[in-house]
């Protein structure tokens, strides 16, 4: 009698521990996923415009400012960001933006700056025909022709130049302002009198005689 009970009470754990297991595994598989999980075509096209838009243009921080409103509640604090915007192909743009948080800020900055884009088709050499000076507001600069030497210029004007993707040429600020916003928006404005109704570079010939 003994092994009889033995036998049994061993059959009966043996039976009992792969129901244990299977009702653990179909409790774990019938577990929510975490997080939101969406594989849907629709979501897959939004990625990859974002990720085409993030590659094509390029952008350079000039100025982040808080902003502190009275308000009858009490102060109000808001960001405003400038910032120059580019693809180094032709296409340049400044924008301003303005919002409660320093990220939103500046993705209105970016679309701002994508409303104004100045598009120039370049020559083989990426430079400008000739020099031109030009006013916005308080600043003043110069952009000059330099044949193998480079990119020479500072401060905001070099930026837009740069992410123009102009090369061979020589800045120069002549206003006492600091305002960055102000000496980029003269640099655009510059690099508008280079361009003719096409968009493309005017050559030896479209030079304005004196």
């Amino acid at each position: 009698m003994e092994n009889d009970t033995i036998k049994t009470t061993s059959s009966v754990t043996v039976t009992e521990k792969p129901k244990d297991v299977s009702v653990a595994m179909s409790r774990k598989d019938n577990r929510p996923p975490r997080g939101r999980v969406s594989n849907s075509r629709s979501d897959r096209k939004k990625g990859s415009r974002e990720e085409r838009v993030r590659s094509e243009f390029d952008h350079k921080i000039l100025a982040i400012r808080r902003v502190t409103r009275v308000a009858a509640g009490g102060r109000r604090f808001s960001f405003s960001v400038a910032l120059v915007l580019g693809n180094r192909k032709g296409s340049v743009g400044v924008g301003t933006g303005k919002a409660s948080d320093t990220s939103l800020a500046i993705d209105k900055a970016m679309k701002n700056a994508k409303k104004h884009l100045l598009k120039l088709s370049l020559s083989k050499t990426s430079s400008i025909p000739y020099e031109v000076r030009t006013k916005y507001s308080s600043a003043r600069v110069l952009i000059m022709p330099a044949p193998r030497r480079g990119l020479i210029a500072g401060s905001a004007l070099r930026d837009v130049l740069e992410l123009a993707g102009i090369r061979d040429v020589t800045g120069k600020i002549f206003s006492g302002s600091k305002n960055k916003l102000n000496i980029a928006r003269a640099t655009v404005k510059a690099l508008s009198e280079f361009s003719n109704q096409n968009g493309k570079i005017k050559t030896g010939n479209d030079i304005p005689k004196p």
